[in-house]
Parts: structure tokens; sequence; C-alpha cells
């Protein structure tokens, strides 16, 4: 995946301050997931940064008050349900898994966020307390802060774009 990313010079001149190819990190606590870091801000309004902020510690949330800009590619659930930790891997990226007695699927799980979800390819489940929704390339689900799970019943990977938004 290529990222690119403006700023201005010294003059006030629009140019490039990053082109590259952001490496993906493959999550195995949470079976297999590749997982795309490609922004953040700490702050609203966000303030304009002259330096790469997709460098974070890895974790779900933002910092208050700021956002996270992420693609992840899901495999489908035949493989990453075999590795899949639910506990081991929300913990460690600093959320809390859904009570195991009531969620529905391995991956349910909530965070104090807003997102936006844009599937890029494939096809996936966003699953809820209550049903489920299947989207598929090009469709969005706007997420506030609900228990919620990704469930690729397919055989090929569902690419997902992310916007996480820090809410109250």
């Amino acid at each position: 995946m290529r990222r690119v990313v403006t700023t201005h010079d010294s003059t006030g001149r629009a140019v490039v301050l990053i082109d590259d190819a952001p490496a993906a990190v493959v999550l195995e606590k949470a079976g297999g997931l590749r997982l795309t870091e490609l922004w953040q801000t700490h702050e609203t309004p966000a303030r304009f940064a002259d330096t790469d902020q997709a460098r974070r510690e890895r974790r779900i949330e933002p910092d208050p008050a700021g956002s996270v800009f992420r693609v992840i590619d899901y495999p489908p659930d035949k493989e990453r349900l075999r590795s899949l930790d639910p506990e081991a891997y929300f913990a460690s990226m600093g959320v809390q898994a859904a009570d195991a007695a009531t969620r529905r699927h391995p991956g349910m799980h909530r965070t104090k966020t807003l997102d936006y979800a844009i599937v890029v390819s494939g096809e996936i489940y966003a699953v809820l307390d209550e049903g489920e929704v299947l989207l598929r390339a090009g469709e969005v689900l706007v997420q506030q802060g609900t228990n919620h799970a990704w469930s690729n019943r397919s055989d090929q990977p569902a690419r997902i774009a992310f916007v996480l938004i820090d809410a109250k």
C-alpha cells in the first residue's frame, strides 16, 4: 500500500512530506490480522504535522481527542479463529474483549470511538449484540461505540480502511 502525505514548505507551497509503503504488522494474537497504521492525530482540531504521525504504540483507540487512520486485512474466519486469543489480543491493544458468556463472535469488543469503516475489498460481516450486516467492497459502516466484531466468512481476505475518532 502506498501512502502519500503532503505538507507546506518554508514558503507555504504544497509539497510531499512522505511517499512510502508503510509495513503491515501481522497480529498473531488477533488471528493473523494485517494492520497498517497510516496516520494519527493527538487533538481536535488536529494540528498539521511535519513528521510521520503513523508511528505509535500499537493500540486500538486513538489518543484522547485524537484520531487514527489504518487499514486492516482480515483473513477468512476459518483461518483467523484458529489462533485468535480475544482476551490476550484486546488487552494488548488497550481495550477489553466483550464478555465471553454473551459475545456472538470471538472478536467482539467495544471501544470509546466513532469509527468510519470503508470496505475496500472482499466482504465481511459486522456482528453486533443483536444481528449482523454483510458489507461488500465500496460499502461503509459508521460504528458508534457499540459491541462489534468483524467476521470474514469468505475464502478471501477482506480489507477495511478505518478512521477512529475519540468519542464520549
